[in-house]
């Protein structure tokens, strides 16, 4: 437990150092809010962070709060920000990690998860320097401050907190396998790359009626794709060895994929394959980051030749946020599937280098802390 006008809070202050800190509260203005963190997802943007690659180039260079993916209750509010935001003390609400500006080029044309109009950029939940007053910026901590500016969305009391906490893994797969395609009824989708934002894209395909839905992965990720065909791919397909385009048409019986979302981290094959299995005229979303890597042998006559639409994506809108927030709260698929640990906030080492594989035990899916003792 924290002082009485103290919150608790996982400082880093270099990679792979956190403590356990102590910060006083601040007080709240008329346009701000207080959030009582009941949970933060975890994602691999938190394990870059946590080891320091995201730190010398959008990371903050001075210690800060990580966490982006928070669900809590409104703790405390200003009047201005509770008529603004439709809200009151108690109610429960989950956080987008964008903080926009609300004045730059992309914020007034509705891309506020692309503002470059701070001093600071990124202004990101988990990403703010600490010595930017109230310091409360992140997600790992039982309270977290909420900038006027901050775009939230209430959640269901009935909803489980940790499920709730899938809200910013669900969002990124019903853009990416979606609202970026235009995903309809009856598509053909092929999800290459099955962990957090491939099993959410999995779910939200087949929730837009996608069918059939075809999600591959590693031989060592058995457990995701077991756990895809739970969330409502209709076939799974081991990667390893390659042929995954022979593979999937097998699947489809020579039909070539409407829509193929490549979130594969780290391995530029998959660019190729999805080049290959996609339809003339079709769609390929890239989200998987390679870390840098070039495609070794991509053509782009073949994008021209078979006019094919290619769509790179970052971060996610608003108006998938409130659609995974209804899929969360509709409960029709096993969602708390999804989370395969929980860590208390003093564990939070352990809880990303668990996401990251570097911990013995079950495999995990995905991660999330709680400010309260498992």
């Amino acid at each position: 437990m924290s002082r009485a006008g103290a919150a608790r809070a996982v400082l880093q202050r270099a990679p792979r150092h956190l403590d356990l800190v102590e910060l006083p509260l601040p007080d709240v203005g008329p346009d701000e809010a207080l959030l009582r963190v009941e949970a933060c997802g975890i994602c691999g943007t938190d394990v870059e962070e946590y080891s320091g690659a995201l730190l010398d180039t959008i990371g903050p260079a001075s210690p800060f709060i990580p966490g982006h993916e928070p669900v809590g209750r409104i703790a405390a509010i200003g009047a201005r920000a509770a008529r603004r935001w439709g809200l009151g003390e108690g109610d429960r609400v989950v956080v987008e990690p964008a903080l926009p500006c609300g004045a730059c080029r992309e914020c007034r044309t509705g891309r506020y998860v692309l503002c470059a109009g701070w001093d600071h950029y990124p202004m990101s939940y988990g990403f703010v320097p600490a010595k930017i007053p109230p310091a409360l910026w992140g997600g790992f901590a039982d309270h977290m401050y909420l900038h006027p500016n901050s775009v939230v969305h209430r959640i269901s009391d009935a909803v489980d907190p940790r499920a709730a906490a899938t809200f910013n893994a669900l969002a990124a797969g019903v853009e990416w396998a979606v609202e970026v395609p235009g995903t309809r009824a009856g598509d053909c989708v092929v999800v290459l790359g099955a962990g957090q934002r491939g099993l959410a894209c999995v779910l939200a395909a087949r929730a837009a009626g996608a069918d059939p839905v075809i999600v591959t992965g590693l031989a060592s990720d058995r457990h995701k794709l077991d756990l895809a065909l739970e969330l409502g791919a209709t076939a799974a397909v081991e990667a390893d060895g390659g042929g995954v385009p022979e593979k999937v048409m097998e699947l489809t019986g020579g039909e070539p994929a409407d829509v193929v979302i490549d979130v594969a981290s780290r391995d530029p094959a998959t660019v190729l394959d999805a080049m290959r299995i996609v339809r003339r005229g079709g769609t390929v979303v890239l989200a998987g980051l390679k870390g840098g890597r070039p495609v070794d042998g991509w053509v782009s006559d073949d994008v021209v030749l078979k006019g094919l639409r290619v769509q790179g994506v970052r971060a996610v809108g608003h108006t998938s946020f409130r659609r995974a927030v209804a899929l969360i709260e509709a409960g029709s698929r096993p969602l708390h599937r999804l989370v395969t640990h929980t860590f208390a906030l003093h564990d939070a080492a352990e809880a990303i280098e668990t996401l990251a594989g570097d911990r013995p035990g079950t495999p995990p899916v995905s991660v999330v802390i709680t400010p309260d003792p498992v």
